[in-house]
């Protein structure tokens, strides 16, 4: 029998699943990486999608706090689901073998794959755009899209290195640059900032909410290489909500001062922050650390890969998987942000919810079922269903056929929903509820 012989570099991510993860992240790595997940260039320009959610546009004072509720629930979603990481050292998809079994995590493995490969196409475009305008240098904009992927495979073949990297360097740089930009706004007159209304706080909530759980399927994949859950946790939770809050308030500042529209229309946003002084050179910092969200999505997604392809170099994924996304950018038209983003909240809210009451309230303190034959346990596909359907009836998004068929249902079910119903925290209550019962009459006794 011929030996295995490994060559990932020390203290680097393992290449196959069949290599145990190094535990070399502490609290300043998980703090640096989350913190510069958290920002993103396209917060300020969807900072328009909080202002004016579907219900019509609110108060900015409206639209702050509901930036800043938002971003604690998704955040306290992400952070649990980083504990998870760190006590098993699996990643998130292997995690979804002890919940729905091996054969089974294959359905939340698609869905994962293919939100990551969108957000990687989605963010491989706004680097590229936002470049495009901070270096005119050539008038089409594949160049640029191809520079932006190649980055993005280079810091995917190296993981950790990049996490190391971020912490270093990236998070004090897009900290320096965003106050800058802060300062700078604020020094123009600005309206009434609570003038305006209340009622589309809960729609608006939805949003940072949608933004911040899309992180949820990923904590664990670099958690796992966390040295304490305690460090995971706290990481998570503080850097991911002060950099997204932070973000998203950037751009209703600059809406409220000099865009005046919003539109949600990335270029303008861009321009209106490169018109600062010496905003072009805090802008181009928040294009270059902006690679890191196309690295983390592209990463995740090649590790949700190995959940179906245990013993596969991770590095031929991330060529295969980030080659993929390249393409996709050039090709492909990412007008429909906003109901991405809809679409992805009724999906992932009620897997999270799904996942941490059995997590936690299953096995606590215990391993996780991650085993290459763990059973299948298809009663866990109900409450993740009734989680989503939730979702829809409160709120199905803007796409005319599926909208109206979520309407007939509500209707055909007699439900009104209520403008005050989150349609992410009802998703969550109710997957949530739903999962209780059966992870009490499946409670399992602890491994050995």
């Amino acid at each position: 029998m011929t030996a295995t012989v490994t060559t990932t570099p020390r203290g680097e991510a393992p290449l196959t699943l069949e290599e145990p993860a190094p535990r070399v992240l502490g609290w300043l790595d998980q703090l640096g990486l989350w913190g510069n997940l958290g920002v993103s260039l396209l917060a300020p320009a969807a900072a328009a999608f909080v202002l004016v959610p579907v219900t019509g546009r609110i108060s900015f004072a409206a639209a702050a706090a509901s930036v800043l509720v938002g971003t604690v629930i998704g955040a306290l979603m992400i952070a649990a689901a980083a504990v998870a990481g760190a006590q098993t050292g699996a990643p998130a998809m292997v995690l979804m073998r002890g919940l729905f079994g091996r054969r089974l995590s294959y359905l939340p493995t698609a869905v994962n794959v293919l939100q990551l490969l969108g957000w990687t196409v989605f963010e491989i475009v706004v680097i590229a755009s936002a470049a495009q305008q901070l270096f005119p240098w050539h008038a089409h904009r594949w160049p640029y899209v191809v520079i932006a992927g190649v980055l993005t495979g280079v810091m995917t073949v190296r993981p950790l290195g990049a996490v190391r990297v971020l912490r270093r360097y990236a998070l004090a740089a897009t900290v320096v640059a965003t106050a800058y930009l802060f300062i700078e706004l604020a020094r123009h007159p600005k309206p009434s900032l609570t003038h305006g209304t209340w009622s589309g706080f809960w729609l608006a909530t939805d949003v940072t909410i949608a933004v911040a759980v899309s992180w949820a399927p990923l904590a664990a994949d670099y958690s796992r290489h966390s040295r304490s859950s305690r460090s995971a946790f706290g990481g998570a939770l503080v850097g991911y909500t002060i950099t997204q809050v932070a973000g998203y308030l950037l751009g209703l500042l600059a809406i409220a001062t000099i865009v005046h529209q919003p539109t949600g229309d990335n270029r303008a946003m861009f321009a209106a922050l490169m018109a600062a002084p010496v905003g072009s050179l805090a802008f181009g910092v928040l294009v270059f650390r902006e690679l890191d969200e196309s690295f983390a999505d592209g990463y995740s997604a090649v590790v949700s890969l190995q959940n179906v392809w245990p013993r596969v170099d991770r590095r031929l994924l991330a060529v295969g998987m980030c080659g993929l996304a390249t393409f996709g950018a050039l090709v492909l038209n990412i007008d429909n942000y906003k109901n991405f983003l809809y679409l992805l909240g009724s999906v992932l809210v009620p897997l999270t919810a799904v996942f941490l009451v059995d997590y936690f309230g299953t096995r606590r303190g215990y391993t996780a079922d991650v085993r290459a034959y763990a059973p299948p346990r298809p009663l866990m596909l109900l409450p993740w269903v009734l989680g989503f359907a939730a979702y829809q009836l409160i709120n199905p998004g803007l796409i005319g056929w599926w909208a109206r068929m979520w309407g007939h249902a509500g209707r055909w079910v007699h439900f009104t929903p209520a403008t005050w119903m989150s349609a992410s925290l009802m998703s969550f209550v109710v997957a949530a509820v739903a999962t209780v019962p059966i992870v009490i009459a499946t409670r399992k006794v602890p491994q050995a």
